[in-house]
């Protein structure tokens, strides 16, 4: 009897965390099911990029998971049972009215991660673009490129989103009105250093700046900010966060206020032992029992954790004790420039950095190889498969173990 293990997402971390239980698991013992609603895979990191005109590398799954043993459902997520252990899902690109299809697991791995976050600002719905993933950022492709020169653009956010977001669409049109609306100051969570960079390029793309300009209201062709001021914006990009997907909060899962999954050290749901949670969609301590932050940077080391606890209660191995920690923050300023901020093990900046040319090489490189390691989850390194531990039953017959 195989031990079913359902993942559900297939971003960065949830597509990792298949292919990582695949190459640790023997093929005979357990059936991985990969659920997401798209084909391929996209690269969320790179949805500036996506929204300016430039063209991404297809990924199909069908490619990267070809041999490795773990089925594909392309289908999406309506609901998940943790107590009768089962999801039930739709066809992607089926009827909407359709009944919906129960799936039933042994362990589940949720990895649905997030989606934009209007933050309820008035008019946001209606007239702002985002780009938290593919949909988006091709509406808002179409968008600029029917812009005529010299309108303006504002985006809203001064997070790494909202800075990657403005650089990119400033020197990919040059010929547009570009501004940042940032609720702090540019870049008030890096070093000196790293700030003054950042200020040297935003003035060589021509981006003007708001500081300290908290939006209240997006228009159709206006941004107004808390203390009534009014820029003009033909188009208004919205990068102030994520949400994470609605599902976990309607399930019996011990969740945070805003709907995270509240996991231990080894992405075990705290309340129900046989659900893990990985990326955006789990609350996570990392050093300084600091939540760790929604981005690539968790979300990879986050799937290596499940899929190596999971493997490791399933075949009696030796749970994984690595620190979930940081080192940098990698930034694109377009493709000509970047930055990258030195941080501590808990994401505070320090007083290193490197910028420029250089700066930018490095962050395509960390791009490329987030990609990579989705298709080679245990980084290049062989991985022998391990056999399940069956325990018996009272009646002496094999059960499924709960990972």
């Amino acid at each position: 009897m195989q031990h079913r293990i359902v993942v559900l997402g297939a971003g960065y971390s949830g597509a990792i965390a298949a292919g990582r239980l695949a190459k640790r698991l023997h093929r005979a013992d357990v059936a991985i099911t990969l659920v997401n609603a798209e084909s391929d895979f996209v690269e969320r990191v790179r949805m500036h990029q996506l929204a300016v005109g430039q063209d991404l590398r297809p990924r199909p799954f069908s490619q990267m998971f070809a041999g490795t043993g773990v089925e594909l459902r392309p289908a999406r997520v309506t609901g998940v049972d943790v107590d009768r252990r089962r999801v039930s899902v739709v066809d992607a690109h089926g009827d909407e009215a359709a009944e919906p299809e129960e799936l039933e697991y042994d362990t589940l791995v949720y990895a649905l991660g997030s989606a934009w976050n209007d933050h309820g600002v008035p008019g946001a719905a209606d007239h702002a673009h985002q780009i938290a993933g593919r949909p988006g950022a091709l509406r808002l492709r179409e968008r600029l490129a029917r812009l005529e020169a010299g309108q303006p653009v504002v985006v809203v956010g001064g997070g790494l989103t909202g800075l990657e977001a403005v650089t990119e669409i400033a020197e990919a049109r040059p010929d547009l009105d570009v501004a940042l609306a940032a609720r702090g100051g540019l870049g008030d969570w890096l070093s000196p250093k790293g700030a003054q960079h950042l200020r040297k390029v935003f003035g060589r793309l021509g981006i003007t700046v708001h500081e300290h300009a908290a939006v209240a209201a997006v228009g159709a062709d206006r941004v107004t900010t808390a203390d009534g001021t009014t820029i003009p914006a033909a188009v208004t990009v919205l990068t102030t966060g994520f949400a994470v997907h609605p599902i976990a909060r309607a399930t019996a899962l011990e969740v945070t206020g805003t709907g995270r999954i509240v996991v231990d050290g080894t992405m075990r749901s705290i309340s129900h032992p046989e659900v893990y949670a990985i990326g955006d969609a789990a609350m996570a301590m990392g050093p300084g029992d600091k939540p760790l932050r929604m981005s690539c940077a968790s979300g990879t080391p986050m799937a290596w954790q499940a899929a190596d606890s999971i493997a490791a209660r399933l075949t009696g191995g030796k749970l994984p004790n690595a620190p979930l920690r940081y080192f940098n923050q990698c930034i694109s300023l377009g493709r000509k420039e970047g930055l990258i901020q030195y941080v501590t093990a808990d994401d505070r900046a320090v007083n290193a950095t490197l910028a420029g040319r250089f700066a930018a090489v490095y962050k395509e490189l960390v791009c490329k190889g987030a990609a990579w390691g989705v298709a080679n989850p245990t980084l290049g390194i062989p991985i022998r498969r391990r056999r399940v531990v069956r325990q018996p039953s009272p009646a002496g017959s094999a059960v499924r173990t709960s990972a």
